[in-house]
Order: structure tokens, then sequence, then C-alpha cells
């Protein structure tokens, strides 16, 4: 039974892995330089039925498919670091959260946390990360000169019009359709640990 679980559980992450990738590559832009995608949807529902540990996985596999597969060329890897970075900051306070009791409540706390974190952590690699890299090693500019492109010449305007906004929206989004199907999804990856929201 066991062996059967961790069967099943490679196969979960594999095809997560593999889908999240696919839906990373839908992604579509919203402000700026950011993309917005639904790729954190099945890193999140891993997570959830098997632990931060799987979300984790998942969200690695993704990324090196877009490298190996010539992805990460459009942004001299900065924006799949991004990507990385923040969908670690979503995924492991909501997991965490919501494996401790696995109810809808805690689920929607878990969510809501997560998408807080990503936030938080996307203000600060921004200004002291990645706008600076993304500037320099893609465009070639410096990150005033970058912020002017985009029609700011703050840096804290930036952050507060732009940034700040995508990032709640992003982890919204994304959490609602979590909410909306993991019920459903659950109840085909069912194991000793994946139980759905009640």
């Amino acid at each position: 039974m066991k062996k059967r679980n961790n069967i099943k559980k490679l196969s979960v992450i594999g095809i997560f892995g593999a889908l999240a990738f696919v839906l990373m590559l839908l992604s579509f832009t919203v402000a700026g330089p950011y993309k917005l995608d639904f790729s954190e949807i099945p890193v999140m529902i891993g997570a959830f039925a098997y632990g931060p540990v799987v979300g984790i996985t998942i969200e690695a596999i993704k990324i090196l498919l877009d490298i190996i597969l010539g992805g990460a060329s459009d942004t001299a890897y900065v924006g799949e670091f991004a990507n990385f970075a923040m969908g670690i900051a979503f995924v492991i306070p909501a997991s965490l959260i919501y494996i401790r009791h696995k109810t809808k409540k805690q689920a929607i706390i878990g969510l809501a946390v997560g998408t807080v974190s990503m936030t938080i952590v996307a203000v600060v690699l921004n200004i002291y990360v990645l706008l600076p890299l993304y500037a320099n090693l893609y465009l070639g500019l410096d990150t005033d000169a970058l912020l002017n492109v985009y029609g700011f010449d703050s840096m804290f305007k930036f952050i507060i019009s732009v940034n700040i906004p995508f990032n709640l929206l992003k982890g919204a989004a994304n959490s609602i359709i979590v909410l909306l199907i993991y019920k459903r999804i659950s109840t085909v990856i069912k194991a000793k640990d994946c139980d759905s929201i009640e």
C-alpha cells in the first residue's frame, strides 16, 4: 500500500509539474514587465494534497522544464527565478496552514496568508534583486532607466502602482480557482495524506 501511494504521489508530481509548465506558457502581460499565469494552481493542489515539499518539487519541475525548453532566454533567467521565488512564497505558508486542519476555512486563511507572503517577498526582491537584474542583464539598462521605460520616475511609485496590485491579483486569481476545483481533483488523487476541503 505504501509503495502504491508513493508511486501515485510521484505520478501526481510529474503530471502536475508538466501541467504547471503548460499554464506558465499561457501567460499574458498585465502591466510593465509582469505576466499573469495560473501555473500556481497545480502547484498548490499538489501542496494541499501532499504537503509543501511536494509543492516545491512541482514548482521546481515547472521552472526546469521552462529552462530546458528555452523559455528562460526571454528574460535572461530573471523571470524564472522570480516565478520560482514567488511561487514558493505563496505555496509554503498556504500549505502549512492548510495541512494542520484540512477545512475550507483553513484553506481560505492559508491562501490569503500565501498571497500576502508572496506580495511582501515580491516587493523586497523586486527592489533589491529582480528589477536591477532584469534591467541590467536583459535590457542593458540601469533600474531608473527601466522604470522610465514603463512611465515611472521612482521605485516607490512602481511598487505601489504595479508590483503590489499585480501580486495581490495573481494570488487572488490562483486562490479562487484552487478553492473551486481542489475538492473534485482531490477525490481523483486521493491518498492517505490527501483530504478534500470540507
